[in-house]
């Protein structure tokens, strides 16, 4: 049996359905159950939080493997990395470990305890709780994903067609799809021999934010150029209304460091370890959306 925290989310949905296909027998930890889709009633859900401790015994209960795909980069107040990337998984180690259980943790590419993103700090800190807990447990490290960006570019177009980039737009990174992500997560669930390691898979291409806009307008039909928040407007927006509203703030704040900090990766040594992983381009994304769309 396989727990799948997080498994109603955009990654966590790729990974049971995995799972199911392959035949195992899997548990979905939600805070808003019941899921309903493709499995046709082959999952198991519990309600749990894994900011609740002691909502997750049940949920752990004759597991061998819990995968932890929770973030909390987004969401309500009380919703954050610190309350649910950190201490969450934390309470998730936790309950594995009583049960008995392998870990496998979904993390982020430059995850450390200096990083300026908030986000990346509390990831890196879930890392080091694991290992420091002495239980079986495979991380697996993604960069940005790319149809979650592709998502919040297409909701800022509006009636223009042109997408809203957050700060310049010119710094190269990393985008990867969430498919090639799923792709990782079912290995290091269904592969004892990952644990006590870290795998870091990420997109086979860097772009700019201006050249995701461009990609996204293009495939939409729209033309011209996509609009732009300065770093200076950003920068007030997270001493300002960022202090009201805190996923704002951690929005913005993201964006002025994404706008400036390395976040280009090789992906080529993962694939090289494992040939068979997917390796989806951003026309393949688009494309995938498109023929979604017009089904």
């Amino acid at each position: 049996m396989i727990l799948v925290a997080g498994g109603t989310g955009r990654l966590g949905t790729l990974v049971v359905d995995a799972l199911v296909d392959r035949g195992l027998e899997v548990r979905i930890l939600s805070r808003n159950p019941p899921r309903t889709g493709a499995a046709d009633g082959r999952i198991e859900v519990v309600t749990g939080d894994v900011r609740d401790r002691d909502s997750l015994d049940a949920a752990v209960s004759g597991v061998d493997v819990v995968v932890s795909a929770v973030h909390g980069f987004t969401g309500p107040r009380e919703i954050s990395p610190e309350s649910v990337d950190h201490r969450g998984n934390m309470h998730l180690i936790d309950a594995a470990k009583a049960a008995g259980a392998g870990f496998v943790l979904v993390s982020t590419v430059g995850a450390a305890a200096d990083s300026p993103m908030e986000l990346f700090r509390m990831k890196y800190a879930a890392e080091r709780y694991a290992a420091a807990s002495g239980i079986p447990t495979t991380v697996v490290r993604a960069t940005a994903f790319l149809e979650l960006w592709i998502e919040l570019l297409r909701s800022t177009a509006g009636r223009s067609g042109r997408p809203l980039v957050f700060g310049r737009g010119d710094n190269p990174m990393n985008f990867v799809s969430v498919i090639d992500v799923a792709a990782v997560v079912e290995l290091a669930g269904t592969e004892s021999d990952t644990r006590g390691t870290t795998l870091e898979i990420g997109g086979p291409d860097d772009l700019t934010f201006n050249d995701l806009a461009q990609a996204v307008m293009s495939a939409d039909g729209s033309s011209g150029q996509p609009r732009h928040v300065p770093p200076p407007a950003l920068k007030l927006m997270a001493a300002t209304v960022g202090r009201l509203n805190p996923q704002l703030g951690r929005q913005a704040r993201a964006a002025l460091v994404m706008d400036q900090t390395d976040f280009t990766f090789d992906s080529q040594p993962i694939h090289e370890l494992y040939p068979g992983l997917p390796n989806t381009s951003i026309a393949d994304v688009l494309a995938l959306g498109a023929d979604r769309h017009s089904s």
